[in-house]
């Protein structure tokens, strides 16, 4: 992104952090001394950190086996210091109904987030401009601005046709944009004639953000009945069609990652045979390391 341009990063949720007991999106960026550190997924990449003791509920013997470096997976929140900017997590705290729900919000949150970076990218504004006039105010309203704009994307994409015929929230916006985004509005402060400084209302989503949004779910809504089309022909024929990740928007940052990951698998393929036998023995990271003698357990 070019130095000037719009800021395309920021949080999912208009909370700048998560709440104590809530299960949250994480993945693991180094591991340290006493813990783990960690970036927030959902909350911009914020830093938390799961200490060793809030690993497990059983002895640690190997603490690469339970946590690794680039791993994505839900923790539990056990405390939230605003003012420093620390937030202790835990990862033997969280249950088997924490873990599925954090994964089914995050999912859901994750499809949206692509779509609104996507929208606030081709319009040259703040992602969180267009969080504060269309994102939050959905959420608010709809519980979930996923049940507003993706709903057919779905762990039950199979099911599509279904899906789509049920999801009347999704129908309106593609067919009817105008009964959801119409009604949205925000705040903005201005000085009036006399000098003194005025609040107007005024409409949330311009016709060009409009557009935008209803085009984006067009395409993706072409995509998955494609999908599923493949999926029931080739379900016909006893085979099976597994989805690795969903339909969704990418952004010119998208684009740099998948050609930055390309050009690593190249030079890795380039790699003579006596070069990556010397990496395997030298990866032993922390998964060698015994912290049971060390007091790491509960």
């Amino acid at each position: 992104m070019a130095s000037g341009g719009p800021n395309l990063e920021c949080r999912m949720y208009e909370a700048k952090y998560p709440e104590v007991d809530m299960a949250v999106m994480i993945q693991v960026k180094n591991i340290a001394d006493m813990g783990a550190y960690v970036s927030l997924l959902e909350y911009n990449n914020i830093e938390g950190m799961i200490l060793f003791s809030e690993l497990s509920r059983r002895r640690i013997r190997s603490v690469n086996s339970l946590i690794r470096v680039g791993r994505i997976e839900p923790v539990m929140v056990l405390r939230v210091d605003k003012e420093k900017g620390y937030i202790d997590l835990s990862k033997r705290r969280v249950s088997e109904e924490d873990i599925a729900q954090c994964e089914e919000r995050y999912n859901k949150s994750k499809l949206v987030h692509s779509i609104m970076r996507h929208v606030a990218e081709t319009m040259s504004m703040d992602l969180e401009d267009l969080y504060v006039r269309i994102g939050w105010p959905l959420y608010r309203k709809y519980g979930h601005a996923f049940e507003v704009t993706l709903g057919f994307l779905s762990v039950y994409l199979y099911f599509f046709d279904f899906i789509l015929n049920q999801c009347l929230a999704f129908k309106i916006i593609v067919t009817d944009p105008d009964s959801v985004l119409d009604p949205l509005t925000y705040e903005v402060k201005e000085t009036g004639p006399d000098g003194q400084e005025v609040t107007k209302v005024v409409p949330a989503v311009t016709p060009e953000i409009k557009d935008a949004l209803v085009k984006n779910e067009q395409g993706i809504a072409t995509l998955n009945k494609a999908i599923a089309a493949a999926t029931e022909e080739i379900e016909r024929h006893k085979g099976k069609l597994a989805i690795k990740d969903a339909p969704r928007t990418v952004s010119e940052r998208d684009d740099k990652l998948l050609q930055e990951h390309m050009e690593k698998l190249r030079q890795g393929n380039e790699e003579v045979s006596g070069d990556e036998d010397s990496e395997e023995e030298e990866d032993t990271g922390m998964g060698d390391v015994d912290v049971e003698n060390a007091g790491v357990h509960e």
